[in-house]
């Protein structure tokens, strides 16, 4: 028998960051990702952004990857969003590159309420200087070039 716990704070952006997330309607599209994490045996513990990037906070089953979640999630939400055109008309697709990085279960609540608060966040920081941020916490290293790049 296996046991797993496999957490992990993603977060992706909208194609060339366009600020296409509208937020009068954010919440649709997040019920559709948490429905998405439900259907597939994820345990989304939050979620929440701006509107040109999207973070997640989920737990995901031993039998799906972490690349394969993201493309799944973000193909899944892209269609959503294309057929409800009216509500996100700016809406491109995604950037191709996403973040990931794993926590144990002690760090959900902190990563859960930097989730929470995007939005006070993102008054003082931008996504370029959050991506960085994220990395080097992470320990994650990275070429300064390809920060948020097509």
């Amino acid at each position: 028998m296996s046991h797993t716990r496999l957490i992990y704070h993603v977060v992706f952006r909208t194609y060339n960051s366009d600020r296409s997330i509208v937020e009068t309607h954010e919440k649709e599209l997040y019920n559709h990702i948490y429905s998405f994490c439900k259907s597939t045996g994820c345990l989304l513990y939050r979620i929440g952004g701006m509107p040109d990037h999207i973070h997640i906070l989920v737990e995901i089953p031993p039998t799906i990857s972490v690349a394969t979640f993201v493309q799944r999630v973000k193909l899944s939400s892209g269609n959503f969003i294309k057929w409800n055109k009216l509500l996100f008309p700016q809406f491109r697709g995604w950037g191709k590159g996403y973040f990931a990085a794993s926590y144990c279960k002690e760090e959900v609540p902190r990563i859960y309420n930097y989730i929470k608060n995007q939005k006070t966040h993102h008054k003082s920081q931008i996504l370029k200087t959050e991506i960085k941020s994220l990395l080097n916490n992470s320990g994650i290293k990275y070429d300064e070039k390809y920060i948020l790049e097509e």
